[in-house]
């Protein structure tokens, strides 16, 4: 395992630095977080601009320690996150350009890159969340299609999305692990309906999603029939290995934003609150050295990280509430204000524990997967 940075990466990092430093302030003002469709516009022309500069494949083409540094500096930046394309970008995109066909990659991952198309996930189901393997979105083969009953929710910006990367049991016959296949479904297809869902922080961008009769080629397959859980496992890789990189960086920002308040409004004349903060900080620091373990680990493993992301994703999703119940702290009263900095994401924080695999979930990978304990029962 190696932590440091070779001459090439510090070269990527000043330059990537300097072009954001010159970027940045020519972009246009955010959209209203309610205006979805300005929002995808807003996300798509950043992913444009990253594409015109050279930067849009880092998150494929790119070595894992260069996807690092690129999301550290993007958010240290304060640059566009990737938005309603995230789906695509980090999630989607990653798993075609490892298990795709040829024409597969070449039909899907230029659109995702160049910003012309939006991706969602169509995975959880109403009765299989947390027991993903229990789905029952059925699909069966009709000629050169497959025809897809069912439905699926928590599909993230499937309001403005142009594919979905949908889970489907094409044997019910089989254990539930080994009769699922991964499809790209056009969401323009007949028999779509989208439902948007809406957040305790008043956000609506997940959806329900209904599928009646949807015909989806074959030719759509990602991997073969029935081995939808196995490509699943990459999807999930990167969902909970390097997805939240740039998050990290944003909670780093957010403690030192926390303790500059807490001079002002005087909360900092707590000892119990600086404690906490100070070990916050600790958490954080630990969690970064964790991610540039995990990024070294996949330099060496083929660039699809390893079931260490589940350590990763268990611990950061509870260290990220606790922060913003810290912030909460802080505000004192005033955490009661939608409008206040913090308040909102300490309502998404909550979720945390469930979003890319519940809690438990990450117990049971990293007690079996890691540690080596039976399986439960």
């Amino acid at each position: 395992m190696d932590l440091s940075y070779t001459a090439e990466e510090a070269d990527f990092r000043a330059r990537l630095r300097e072009w954001l430093r010159k970027t940045l302030p020519s972009l246009p003002p955010k959209p209203s977080p309610d205006d979805w469709p300005a929002r995808r516009a807003y996300d798509l022309g950043w992913q444009r601009t990253l594409y015109d500069a050279g930067y849009a494949d880092v998150h494929w083409d790119a070595s894992p320690t260069m996807r690092l540094i690129f999301l550290e500096e993007t958010e240290k930046a304060g640059a566009p996150y990737v938005g309603a394309n995230f789906v695509g970008l980090l999630h989607a995109g990653p798993t075609i350009a490892a298990e795709g066909t040829d024409g597969q990659r070449a039909r899907w991952l230029p659109p995702i890159l160049r910003g012309d198309e939006v991706w969602c996930q169509g995975f959880s189901e109403p009765d299989a969340g947390s027991d993903l393997a229990a789905l029952r979105t059925r699909a069966w083969r009709d000629g050169d299609d497959y025809v897809v009953n069912g439905s699926k929710i928590w599909t993230s910006h499937a309001e403005v999305a142009d594919w979905c990367e949908l889970l489907v049991r094409t044997d019910p016959d089989a254990p539930k692990h080994r009769g699922i296949t991964w499809l790209a479904l056009p969401m323009d297809a007949p028999g779509i309906t989208v439902r948007p869902l809406r957040t305790l922080a008043g956000s609506a961008e997940f959806a329900e999603v209904f599928l009646d009769e949807v015909r989806v080629p074959v030719a759509n397959r990602v991997g073969d029939e029935n081995d939808g859980w196995r490509v699943t496992m990459v999807t999930l890789s990167f969902e909970r290995g390097t997805a939240f990189v740039g998050e990290v960086v944003a909670c780093r920002r957010v403690l030192r934003e926390l303790a500059a308040e807490a001079r002002k409004n005087g909360r900092w004349d707590d000892p119990a609150l600086r404690r906490w903060l100070g070990r916050l900080n600790a958490e954080f620091r630990a969690l970064w050295r964790l991610t540039q373990w995990n990024v070294s680990a996949a330099e060496t493993g083929g660039g699809v990280p390893g079931v260490a992301g589940s350590v990763f994703k268990l611990r950061y999703s509870h260290a990220r509430q606790e922060l913003y119940d810290a912030a909460a702290d802080v505000l004192g009263p005033e955490a009661l204000d939608l409008d206040r900095p913090w308040v909102p994401d300490r309502l998404s924080s909550l979720s945390y524990t469930i979003a890319a695999g519940t809690s438990q979930i990450q117990r049971n990978i990293v007690a079996e997967r890691i540690l080596g304990l039976p399986k439960g029962r």
